[in-house]
């Protein structure tokens, strides 16, 4: 294979092959999730912002092999789904189908919940994607990279830029957003229950609010409560009330802001620590979740 620049010499054609890329594949949150209308495709038009969750991440190892074909392994926590059925593999399988990469070793280190709304397989997909794109030196262009990841679902797509975009569509149609949330932590809950798409929007009722989300979410964070709303709590609440119990506690805790994020089960708080006690409470908060972040 030759770069665009000229031949490869031997030393830098060995890293390209045999040396692993690692990638950290980030989680994310939803800040207001609006589901608008049902499709005649089956799909859900919906309205969301998802930002980053850079302390949140699974770890994902892709080398070149001379064998055809790809390996597959899994580490950390349990992943629900056969190694075959894996997000990882089916981007290998569309990458390769559509430009003919081949021969490679996927590793994941599982660490971001599943089955929580926070799109950690979603995330492992990408970066599958954007290795398989620098090993086999494609230099494909954003808007191709964020066709490819829209393939493999709905909020795929938003990995390939992982800032914080407004998204539309089924999730896939993305514009960055302008978002301060500087100085600000996040805290995470993951309830031992998990909730599935299937569920979340068999249950959903579809409605257009009067105020779109970009301008509700213009409201300091501390008016957010009641205003930036999530369409999934009210029947997922009534079916699990231990995700509402998670809710309530991060408010009970001082959370500007809490709601659970996409389709859940994961909830989570926005706490404001540059206070006096804010040391204190930041102890408090590391009692109730092993998820806290500085933002």
């Amino acid at each position: 294979m030759k770069n665009r620049g000229g031949k490869i010499g031997p030393l830098s054609l060995f890293r390209r092959i045999f040396v692993p890329m690692i990638l950290h594949a980030n989680c994310k949150i939803n800040l207001g999730l609006d589901v608008l209308r049902r499709r005649a495709d089956g799909f859900h038009d919906l309205e969301t912002v998802m930002i980053p969750v850079e302390g949140l991440y699974d770890r994902v190892e892709v080398v070149r092999t001379a064998a055809p074909g790809a390996t597959f392994r899994c580490e950390g926590l349990a992943v629900d789904c056969p190694a075959e059925d894996n997000l990882c593999l089916r981007a290998f399988r569309l990458m390769r189908d559509r430009y003919g990469v081949d021969g490679v070793g996927i590793a994941l280190d599982k660490c971001v919940p599943f089955g929580a709304g926070l799109g950690g397989g979603s995330s492992d997909a990408t970066a599958v994607l954007l290795a398989l794109d620098r090993l086999f030196d494609l230099r494909l262009p954003e808007t191709e990279l964020i066709a490819c990841a829209a393939e493999l679902g709905s909020d795929t797509a938003f990995f390939v830029r992982n800032t914080p975009q407004l998204c539309t569509g089924r999730g896939e149609r993305m514009t960055p957003f302008a978002l301060d949330l500087a100085g600000l932590t996040l805290v995470i809950v993951k309830p031992d229950e998990g909730v599935s798409t299937r569920e979340a929007y068999a249950g959903v009722h579809p409605r257009v609010p009067a105020v779109p989300l970009a301008e509700r979410l213009r409201l300091p964070v501390a008016a957010w409560q009641g205003a930036v709303t999530n369409d999934f709590e009210p029947h997922v609440f009534a079916a699990h009330p231990a995700i509402r119990a998670a809710k309530e506690r991060l408010l009970a805790a001082g959370a500007l802001y809490a709601a659970m994020s996409g389709s859940g089960s994961a909830v989570f708080g926005l706490f404001d620590l540059r206070t006096a006690d804010g040391t204190k409470k930041g102890e408090e908060l590391r009692a109730l979740s092993p998820f806290v972040f500085a933002l």
